[in-house]
């Protein structure tokens, strides 16, 4: 069935959508509210950059009906995940996070681990720090002498007396269940308090510790009410270190979230009991320019699965695009939850700087003219090009043709070098004629005034574009003293004139990235000049056909007035005093000639 006749038979109501390509491959995941709206709004032909490249990709395309918008976000991201498309987001587990285990067994064991085993133990995290992990288990073995070891302790082994006693009995860390020295009861309460602590219920464990040692005071067992006074002054330490907002927000996650152009950054604080007992922050990279409105709630249930959170309140800083299942979105203006906002927004923000940081370390790591040296290496030239030009055309249908000439010194770009052309000899749309121009006329005007040639130049384009080049340097001479290639748009394959054939560098390696900077630098800057001079000619055009007003009388009004609608209902006076009496009346005259 063709593409468009499955758009048309989608059903309107919510879902999932899958785009395959040609080869099966899915490329793309989205969730809807209404499959036929959301997925034939791809094909209206309004789509730009990376979105109109997807679009072009599309082969077939399946869809999974869901009861709710709140059941497609959770299916979007089950598949994101199980097929990691290339235009999606990817909220990726690069890393096994640790979890603490209460093993399934007699005399459970607490201890580390990053495997989980549906052996019917409980598991508790996943944390995001493996040393607040230790800290954790440190803690509750001050409070609690649990077992470590493995043995089999069950109560036909115990009563056996297949078992002895080991150093960590002797040391004080473990009361000795195996020999009987320890109820299963006694240590299950134990157990209890654990199970209260890593849920983030510290309050409970005091209040119970407190009743304790005034039982044993009372009944003047003293040595016993010291040890679980001691165990208390433990947890009042472990307790101050949290961060406390109020006890009356029992459970909730907050997230704030970071937007910029290609990146955003997510920080999730888990607080229960009015203390934040958990932090974790993601970066989550842009592929199709995606909105915070939907970047949001896809992290807000990624993590919420990973992270097991049944908290019925979120925090957030703008009410999502899309509803979660199991909670609901809180927006604060003022008091504790702002307060809780804004430190997770500050956590966000020491993320991005150290983020950013990380990225200059690594530009730091290999310098420029390493980084150089390989250039010329993987592209078999004789000299390091210390100084590299890049060219590319620009044009609408032909009009306004106009291209561009970027600069790099020693790697970097040489902005104040950056040249931009009016194509001035080619009608129509031709690219290669535009070429050829361009790169003329910048080397004849080079060597015209004596200045040093590039070391290589770099064409955006393939073989044609390429060719152009090549004719117009050697019509100066210049074929054997500047190393040419040109990079082809599609594959980003390189070419060399005369060489039928193709390089293909490493798409992660320096040389690589260093080219496509010059190309997506080129382009930029010409883009920046194309989009100028089509808005500059569309908005002089009126004003410029009233005969008798030039381009400097028209900018002198716009200047003045701000639009041409603005200049259209001001009277001859006002206007005579910008221009002068003779070309206000030719104005106002052009503007009012029906009445």
């Amino acid at each position: 069935m063709p593409l468009e006749e499955q758009v048309r038979l989608l059903p309107d109501a919510s879902g999932v959508y899958l785009f395959r390509d040609a080869a099966g491959k899915v490329i793309y995941v989205g969730k809807a509210k209404s499959l036929r709206k959301r997925v034939a709004s791809y094909f209206t032909g309004r789509t730009e950059g990376k979105t109109r490249v997807l679009v072009s990709r599309i082969a077939a395309l399946d869809h999974v009906l869901t009861d709710s918008e709140q059941d497609a976000l959770l299916l979007e991201n089950n598949l994101i995940k199980k097929y990691q498309p290339r235009y999606n987001i990817l909220l990726k587990d690069d890393k096994s996070y640790p979890w603490i285990c209460i093993k399934n067994e007699p005399f459970p064991r607490v201890f580390l681990t990053r495997n989980i085993v549906k052996d019917g133990s409980e598991y508790f995290g996943p944390y995001t720090s493996a040393r607040m992990v230790r800290t954790l288990l440190d803690l509750i073995r001050q409070l609690y002498p649990l077992r470590t070891c493995g043995l089999n302790l069950s109560a036909k082994n115990i009563r056996s007396g297949k078992y002895r006693v080991c150093l960590e009995y002797h040391l004080g860390k473990c009361k000795a269940p195996c020999v009987g020295k320890q109820t299963e009861e006694e240590y299950d309460r134990d157990i209890q308090s654990v199970r209260m602590i890593l849920k983030g219920n510290i309050r409970e464990v005091i209040r119970h510790l407190e009743r304790l040692m005034k039982d044993y005071a009372g009944r003047y067992e003293f040595e016993k009410a010291q040890i679980v006074k001691e165990k208390l002054d433990i947890l009042e330490k472990y307790k101050s270190r949290s961060v406390v907002v109020n006890p009356k927000i029992r459970e909730a996650d907050v997230f704030s979230l970071i937007d910029t152009e290609k990146y955003a950054v997510v920080n999730f604080l888990k607080v229960v009991n009015g203390a934040v007992v958990q932090s974790h922050t993601v970066e989550v990279k842009k592929v199709l320019g995606e909105r915070k409105e939907d970047i949001l709630p896809l992290v807000v249930s990624d993590i919420r699965q990973r992270f097991g959170s049944q908290a019925r309140e979120t925090i957030v800083p703008f009410i999502p695009g899309t509803e979660v299942g199991g909670t609901r979105w809180v927006v604060p203006q003022r008091g504790d939850r702002k307060k809780l906002l804004e430190m997770s927004e500050r956590n966000a923000r020491y993320y991005q700087l150290e983020m950013e940081k990380r990225k200059e370390r690594y530009l730091r790591k290999y310098d420029q003219e390493e980084k150089l040296n390989i250039l010329r290496k993987d592209l078999r030239i004789s000299t390091v090009p210390s100084h590299i030009e890049c060219f590319d055309n620009s044009n609408l249908q032909g009009t306004h043709p106009v291209a561009s000439c970027v600069v790099f010194r020693d790697g970097r770009p040489s902005k104040k070098e950056y040249r931009h052309f009016n194509v001035k000899t080619v009608t129509g749309p031709d690219d290669y004629a535009s070429m050829k121009e361009i790169v003329y006329r910048r080397y004849k005007r080079m060597l015209d005034e004596g200045h040093d040639l590039p070391q290589l130049i770099i064409i955006d384009g393939g073989k044609g574009q390429l060719n152009a080049a090549r004719n117009s340097l050697e019509k100066l001479g210049l074929q054997e003293k500047v190393a040419l290639i040109g990079i082809a748009k599609r594959l980003e394959e390189i070419y060399f004139p005369d060489d039928p054939v193709p390089l293909y560098l490493d798409k992660n390696g320096e040389s690589l990235k260093m080219i496509r900077y010059l190309r997506d630098e080129a382009h930029r800057f010409g883009i920046t000049f194309h989009r100028q001079k089509r808005s500059k000619d569309l908005v002089h055009t009126e004003l410029e056909n009233i005969p008798g007003i030039g381009p400097q009388s028209a900018s002198l009004l716009l200047r003045t007035f701000g639009s041409v609608a603005e200049i259209r209902k001001r009277s001859k006076d006002e206007l005579a005093a910008v221009t002068g009496r003779s070309k206000a009346n030719k104005v106002y005259n052009y503007f009012h000639k029906s009445s």
